[in-house]
């Protein structure tokens, strides 16, 4: 064996640490930079790690993004014909359901209330799932109604949907051809102060990460993670003297449910629908669509408002039915307001598929006599006044 003489031995006392900074500092990327050279190193590493990145932001806007967005493209509003009338006398008349925050087609609420059926036809509204445009569904339902022969139209809300409702009576009623009876609103919040603080604070964050992200409101990857986070309550197990756990089968439940009910089923809201339903309430017009409403109830053909809500307002954990009631009362009720509140027992938040005898049950023995005699009161030859 032959040693290399010219290298002196070095034991391990002889080892620096400062040698060792300097020998890397002398190897790296860009060492020989003087000029502006931590900032281009800087700039450097930077290019590197966006190549990763790209490519992962490729992945997911190709595979995630692109193809749901075309999908959206080419959705449009529907109305979907529910029931008939149940007196063929009452033909000339409609009831047009519609839905909230969250819901993309009313056909399953309407189903679920076929006592509607004694005032006319029943119709339910499928919204664009790229957004919401009430000119639109306005548009929609007079064309539908010259059609069918329909002569007067009663609007129903569900929830949110409520808020849709008052906004398409502002077009409906301007129509000199369709005339509008009345509004039916199942426990809707006139304005954003309804909407419970914890309910308006999940909004409130969906709108920050849909504006924040791109592609946010096609990403199907992204509605996993926020809708699965939403259900944290089912797999987060809290400790009393320590951190949280994670139950594994409670978290594959709802990844499961998400999976199911808002990832692969054709039917469900997208996300930029639930972003425009959400804007409708906070940018609601809702108030001054009442007022419209109520201006016009000087006239004997200006329609009425029910309100539908629980029995007590605390049954009720998504809108505070109790503030609602009030803000009805001062704009459209009163004793010269035609204003009927129907207060159901056993209910909760705008559930008439959960619920569905005690909303038939409200609906055949207050809502129907209700709209009954405000058809009549239209119908009714308006007398001459003398001079």
């Amino acid at each position: 064996m032959v040693h290399d003489r010219s290298l002196a031995p070095c034991p391990v006392t002889d080892w620096s640490n400062e040698r060792r900074k300097e020998c890397l500092r002398s190897t790296r990327l860009g060492h020989r930079w003087r000029r502006f050279g931590r900032a281009r190193r800087g700039l450097a590493w930077l290019a590197l790690l966006a190549v990763p990145v790209s490519i992962l932001g490729g992945q997911y806007w190709i595979h995630d993004v692109a193809p749901e967005r075309d999908r959206l493209a080419h959705t449009r509003p529907h109305l979907h014909p529910i029931f008939d009338a149940a007196d063929p006398a009452d033909r000339a008349t409609a009831v047009v359901s519609m839905v909230g925050l969250g819901n993309l087609d009313a056909t399953d609420t309407a189903v679920a209330l076929p006592a509607l059926a004694a005032l006319g036809q029943v119709w339910a509204v499928q919204y664009d799932n790229t957004g919401l445009d009430t000119a639109v569904i306005s548009r929609m339902i007079v064309d539908h109604a010259e059609q069918a022969g329909v002569e007067r139209v009663v609007l129903t809300g569900h929830s949110m949907g409520g808020i849709i409702a008052l906004e398409v009576a502002g077009h409906v009623v301007a129509d000199p051809d369709l005339d509008l009876l009345a509004v039916i609103l199942d426990c809707t919040p006139v304005d954003l102060h309804a909407v419970r603080a914890d309910k308006r604070d999940a909004g409130e964050d969906l709108l920050r990460w849909v504006g924040w992200v791109p592609g946010a409101r096609e990403s199907r990857t992204l509605r996993l993670v926020v809708e699965t986070a939403a259900r944290k309550d089912r797999y987060v197990v809290p400790h009393p003297h320590g951190f949280p756990t994670v139950d594994p089968g409670g978290l594959v439940d709802a990844v499961t449910e998400v999976l199911e009910d808002k990832i692969f089923a054709p039917d469900v809201a997208s996300t930029g629908l639930i972003e425009s339903q959400f804007e409708a309430i906070v940018a609601s017009g809702a108030l001054d669509d009442l007022g419209a409403l109520a201006s016009r109830r000087g006239d004997s053909r200006g329609p009425a408002v029910v309100f539908v809500r629980p029995g007590r307002g605390t049954d009720d954990d998504v809108v505070d039915v109790d503030y609602s009631q009030r803000v009805l009362f001062e704009r459209v009720g009163g004793s010269r307001g035609s204003l009927l509140v129907v207060r159901l027992v056993g209910t909760g938040h705008a559930d008439p598929i959960q619920q569905p005898q005690a909303y038939n049950a409200a609906v055949a023995t207050k809502i129907v006599p209700f709209v009954d005699r405000l058809a009549e009161r239209d119908t009714r030859p308006v007398q001459a006044s003398g001079r």
